[in-house]
């Protein structure tokens, strides 16, 4: 039997607690409906005991798996209503696995993806692939190998299309038995992307896909203190421990997790805790922990099951025990409602009549309301499937979150019609393929902006529940105050500061935008009107370097947000203009330029800390107005003028640590004075002047140190220009201001591009 050590909850509902449990009536302070009592011998499914998420389909009905019932009695496969009608749609018989736990997962293909712990060729558990009309498909089964064993929780889809889980291992030797983190495809090709040591945490149960694109997941023993842990791991298996726990405080047994809309993780622990009733917790990405509330097992609930998030921001989720005492021993169990700053408070109280000791955590759907199950209580003593109605109006929820221009996006919801607009970030969509009254496909249109997607069927309005992200896309900013040209910037706190640069003449202008406002204001003026200086940020200090005030400069200037104010640093050795600065381990390396004279290759390094210049190995060509941004470790610098009259596409890569520079590939669209900034590994580069004497030239590439390679077929500008101000932010790039037309005026346009 590979289950033993995984059983706490059912343990928990067949003998007394042995804790003091307040005896208390029922609250009924919202409205809960007992939808169907559910009932094995006429044929439902049997035994929901640990179903976690039930996902919705497309065709608008609930999905998930049961433990017992169906032909060999080793469980289900089933699908319910919203009206509560249930519908068996497959059964277990150890040959296709056995003993189902923790739900389902929902593909982007609209199958659903799930795990059991048993069964299979091996007897060591499967994965297994179900049409929403119920053919069900083993993917794999595990052997006990270095594949692992007995995997407890469906694999969750990450950003590749590709599905990726964990293992308990052989549950007789649960504290011991490696855990494994696995990657399968969608037809079934299987790879154990990292083994767990005992240190990392044994018997893994649950993972979810984070914003970041990363995973996140428990195990129930191991770690430092033998109380499981908490971690992080990338796709390609690479595992950062977050938390240990400590029974006593931080409880022990953790049930699924979701990461909230502030980014921050949320779940429960089922056992132990200060009351011995388990713990609710927060966790943030990089591992800060925190216990939001303890119940005691009383009135207030016992041995909590992980929260769902409303429209509201605030947090919901069922309790196994504690509440009702009367109907139940140990309790019937409570639904709660937390805040993410832990203010906590009991929502519902089950009575055994209609459903006793849930056992799955809440299933918001896209109707606006909560819906869950039980494991016991009910008509036939075999649990309920209930709906919990908060008041949250229906709203959308789409198949991905982020894609490019042309992408087709599957969105769930309610009474769709032919009729049906859709709009991506208030752009309407004008391919829409209607299949159902639940789910509608629509492809992203040109134009389209990052934002929230909305259905209109008629007078109704239906809004998604997160932001859709338009890949390789252009969007527009509030536009400048001042058009300029030849600014410098920097990232403050979370505003850009666009400094200097040229209007009809040198200014001494600062210009900061806030891009969470899309607004802009007026920082304390540079103490010299310059154009065509660089810039960098150390230590939330931003460095101006050069420029040209009316004669070429040396001058550095330092501004403190915190003091709003500008003083004067150490001299640059060159005095120059169109050179770029770049920072790397806290050193800013300026290269490039023109002097009044030469097109420069020279390389100047300035420590902050020590206010100190050194002269470092020049570039392999003169280079003025080049794009440059720091990949790895690895400053890179590409086109640029190299002599008068003429533009260059030299690529070239510099070592701080070897004082080197190395040859790259050339970018096939020579220009100088592009919008360019590295995001993520990539340097993207657009617009510039390619030495035509016209209009600047729209063209959008990257470059990948990687491959190096240039990849020219990213979206164009919607509007070239030349010499623009630079900056990332929040992963886009920000183009502010510049020339459309070689010598005309600046103009005031503010373009911003999400890769």
């Amino acid at each position: 039997m590979h289950l033993d050590n995984l059983k706490w909850s059912r343990t928990l509902a067949s003998f007394a607690l042995t804790l003091l449990i307040l005896a208390v009536a029922g609250v009924h302070a919202q409205t809960y409906t007992d939808l169907h009592d559910l009932n094995p011998a006429g044929g439902d499914p049997a035994n929901l005991y640990a179903t976690g998420l039930i996902p919705q389909g497309w065709n608008g009905n609930l999905y998930g798996v049961s433990l017992g019932g169906g032909t060999s009695g080793l469980g289900t496969v089933y699908s319910i209503t919203l009206g509560g009608t249930p519908t068996v749609l497959d059964s277990f018989d150890r040959t296709n696995g056995a003993d189902a736990y923790y739900g389902l997962t929902l593909g982007n293909d609209g199958n659903f993806y799930g795990v059991t712990t048993q069964g299979g060729s091996s007897n060591d558990g499967t994965v297994f692939k179900m049409t929403p009309a119920g053919t069900l498909t083993v993917l794999y089964s595990f052997t006990g190998g270095a594949d692992g064993a007995g995997p407890f929780a469906p694999p969750v889809q990450g950003t590749d299309g590709n599905f990726y889980g964990v293992t308990t291992g052989i549950i007789a030797n649960a504290q011991t038995d490696p855990s494994t983190f696995y990657k399968i495809t969608p037809t079934g090709t299987f790879k154990t992307m990292h083994t767990l040591t005992t240190a990392q945490g044994t018997q893994c149960v649950h993972t979810i896909l984070g914003s970041d694109g990363n995973f996140y997941a428990s195990c129930n023993f191991g770690g430092a203190n033998n109380n499981g842990t908490l971690f992080r791991i990338s796709a390609a298996g690479s595992l950062t421990l977050l938390h240990n726990m400590t029974a006593a405080t931080d409880g022990t047994l953790p049930t699924w997790a979701i990461q909230g809309t502030d980014g921050n993780f949320y779940g429960a622990m089922g056992q132990a805790g200060p009351h011995n009733a388990g713990t609710i917790y927060k966790l943030t990405s990089t591992g800060t922990y925190k216990v939001l509330y303890s119940p005691t097992g009383g009135a207030d609930g016992g041995n909590p099951l992980s929260p769902t998030q409303g429209p509201d921001g605030n947090l919901y989720g069922p309790a196994l025990a504690g509440g009702n005492t009367t109907a139940c021993s140990g309790g019937c169990g409570v639904i709660y409602k937390i805040t993410t700053a832990g203010a906590y408070s009991v929502l519902y109280t089950f009575d055994s009549t209609h459903g006793a000791n849930p056992e799955s955590m809440l299933t918001l759907d896209t109707d606006g309301l909560l819906y869950g199950n039980t494991q016991a209580g009910g008509a036939h003593s075999d649990g309920v499937f209930y709906s919990f109605n908060l008041g949250f109006k229906p709203f959308v929820t789409l198949g991905i979150t982020s894609g490019k221009v042309g992408t087709k996006v599957g969105i769930m919801g309610q009474g769709f019609s032919s009729s049906s607009v859709v709009k991506f970030g208030g752009v309407p969509a004008t391919t829409i393929t209607l299949a159902g009254t639940t789910y509608v496909t629509a492809t992203v249109p040109a134009g389209a902006i990052d934002g929230y997607v909305t259905v209109t069927t008629g007078s109704t309005t239906l809004t998604s529940t997160k932001t859709f992200i338009v890949h390789d896309s252009w969007s527009s900013g509030a536009a400048m105050p001042t058009a300029a040209e030849n600014s410098a910037t920097g990232v403050l706190a979370g505003k850009i500061y666009v400094v200097g640069g040229y209007t009809t003449a040198p200014t001494a202008d600062v210009q900061i935008y806030n891009p969470a406002t899309n607004t802009w204001s007026t920082g304390p003026s540079l103490p010299t009107a310059t154009s065509a200086p660089a810039a960098a940020v150390v230590n939330n200090v931003l460095y101006v370097f050069g420029g040209r005030t009316g004669v070429f400069t040396n001058a550095v200037w330092a501004y403190n947000p915190t003091t709003k104010t500008w003083s004067g640093k150490a001299a640059m050795p060159t005095a120059r203009n169109g050179a770029v600065a770049v920072v790397e381990k806290g050193i800013i390396y300026v290269a490039g330029g023109y002097n009044g004279t030469d097109f420069l290759a020279t390389v100047e390094s300035y420590n902050p800390a020590t206010n100190t210049w050194k002269e470092e190995a020049p570039m392999l060509g003169t280079k003025d107005f080049p794009a440059a941004g720091l990949i790895g470790t690895t400053i890179v610098v590409a086109d640029g003028s190299n002599v008068a009259g003429s533009v260059t596409g030299d690529t070239e890569g510099y070592n701080a640590t070897t004082n080197t520079w190395t040859s790259l590939a050339a970018d096939s669209t020579a220009r100088e004075g592009t919008c360019s900034a590295v995001i993520g590994t990539l340097l993207y580069d657009a617009g510039g002047y390619i030495n035509n004497g016209g209009a600047a030239t729209a063209v959008n590439e990257s470059f990948s140190l990687s491959a190096n390679k240039w990849t020219s077929t990213l979206a164009a500008m919607p509007q070239g220009v030349m010499f623009p101000g630079s900056a990332v932010y929040n992963g886009q790039l920000y183009c502010f201001g510049g020339e459309a037309t070689w010598l005309a005026n600046p103009v005031n346009n503010v373009q911003i591009y999400q890769p």
